[in-house]
């Protein structure tokens, strides 16, 4: 990992890499959210793997809450391009995750892993990171999780409201377990 941690209030570093979507090789870049829509970048460590893919289809199934509030979501392993369309194509049932509602990148040379400081160099994987970055590029959330368990969607979707909340209301403040409407 690199020595320098990125910080809550810094710009994201940006990138642009081969990810799928749709089933197809496109180049995503997170400069072309800025200014449009908050990002949900999280990284997982491999394709064909245990935890994973709970996280993976979780976010997919809960994709549309995100997109009414004006956020994309990506999703980042070192697999290939290749090994995320396999996963894509493999149904649920047989260990697969299916279609997915947003892109899978990939991540080969571990750039973007790097950048974001979640790479685990002795493993050469990603661990856990997820990271909620605003309309303007700014990082405004980010947690690691041990590679042995997964991450709550709700709790990604409540921090990214709360966010959007205090964004919109700068003279307003989310108390612990705050929820849209409070």
């Amino acid at each position: 990992m690199t020595s320098e941690c990125l910080r809550v209030g810094q710009a994201a570093p940006d990138f642009a890499a081969t990810a799928v979507v749709d089933q197809e090789f496109k180049i995503v870049k997170l400069s072309d959210y800025k200014g449009k829509k908050y990002v949900v970048l999280f990284f997982y460590p491999l394709d064909f793997t245990f935890v994973c893919p709970t996280e993976i289809t979780a976010f997919s199934d809960r994709f549309e809450d995100f997109n009414k509030i004006d956020t994309e979501i990506l999703g980042v392993s070192v697999d290939s391009e290749f090994s995320h369309l396999a996963w894509i194509q493999t149904d649920r049932k047989s260990g697969g995750i299916g279609d997915l509602n947003y892109p899978l990148v990939a991540d080969i040379k571990k750039t973007i892993s790097t950048d974001y400081n979640v790479l685990d160099p002795e493993a050469g994987i990603a661990l856990r990171g997820l990271f909620i970055i605003d309309k303007e590029g700014i990082i405004q959330h980010s947690t690691v999780n041990n590679l042995a368990f997964g991450r709550n969607v709700d709790e990604t979707l409540r921090t990214l409201q709360a966010i959007q909340h205090v964004q919109s209301h700068p003279d307003e403040v989310c108390p612990a377990g705050w929820q849209p409407g409070d």
